[in-house]
């Protein structure tokens, strides 16, 4: 049975997921996160897609990314995980990919719920106990939103801009949007949203997405026959 088409649009942020094979680390020294990272510098500028969050975990990656054009995100992930494996392995002396066949992803609507998936991506080590506050992980975005730093791999998103009208205001908001845990049951939708490949975000939202894309993307519910050629549908997302 042929697996769905993702759903990607241009210009609407994607929450991405790449897990290591089987589960397997696909990090093993500090070295290799300073290459994933350079390699989805160098690929986001080749494919044109703007880097807002990410987190690099043992064996995992999250990534909150918005694409020129629907498929630059599968051509991204395809590129970085041809280079990071083709280096890695030379120097481990090893063979086989480190990463799952197929990444997960999901769109994600703006304002509250691109900020509550950012925060999900960036609290990861938290969740996972592997850090007590997302600062002191060295691995993720957090650092350049609530501490100022200065990382050219990332682009704001409006909806983080929109926090502040100084940089000052905009991390002391997002550094006391961090502190509040997020809801069991946002932390929930937005993990079933990626494991489905369905929208994060309003109803709203949801069918504009069906209405550009055509394919269904609530539970149970048809694409809008009369929101199928219209020429506001995309525009309303962006």
């Amino acid at each position: 049975m042929a697996r769905p088409l993702r759903l990607a649009l241009p210009g609407v942020p994607l929450h991405v997921i790449q897990r290591g094979n089987n589960r397997a680390r696909c990090f093993f020294e500090d070295d290799d996160c300073r290459l994933y990272l350079d390699c989805l510098r160098r690929g986001s500028a080749k494919f044109g897609c703007t880097v807002h969050a990410y987190v690099l975990m043992t064996n995992h990656v999250h990534l909150l990314v918005t694409p020129g054009e629907a498929r630059a995100i599968s051509q991204l992930i395809q590129w970085i995980g041809r280079r990071y494996v083709r280096i890695v392995n030379k120097r481990d002396q090893r063979s086989g990919t480190l990463w799952e066949g197929r990444f997960r992803s999901s769109l994600v609507d703006r304002e509250r719920y691109f900020l509550a998936c950012q925060r999900y991506i960036e609290l990861n080590p938290v969740r996972a106990g592997m850090v007590r506050q997302a600062r002191d992980y060295p691995w993720s975005s957090h650092r350049h939103y609530v501490d100022g730093g200065r990382d050219p791999l990332l682009v704001p998103h409006e909806s983080y801009l929109g926090l502040g009208e100084t940089p000052a205001d905009r991390r002391a908001a997002y550094q006391l949007l961090c502190a509040c845990e997020l809801d069991e049951t946002v932390l929930e939708s937005i993990r079933s949203s990626a494991a489905k490949g369905r929208p994060f975000g309003s109803g709203y939202f949801k069918a504009r997405v069906e209405a550009v894309s055509g394919r269904r993307a609530r539970s149970g519910k048809r694409p809008p026959q009369d929101l199928q050629t219209s020429k506001d549908a995309q525009a309303a997302l962006l």
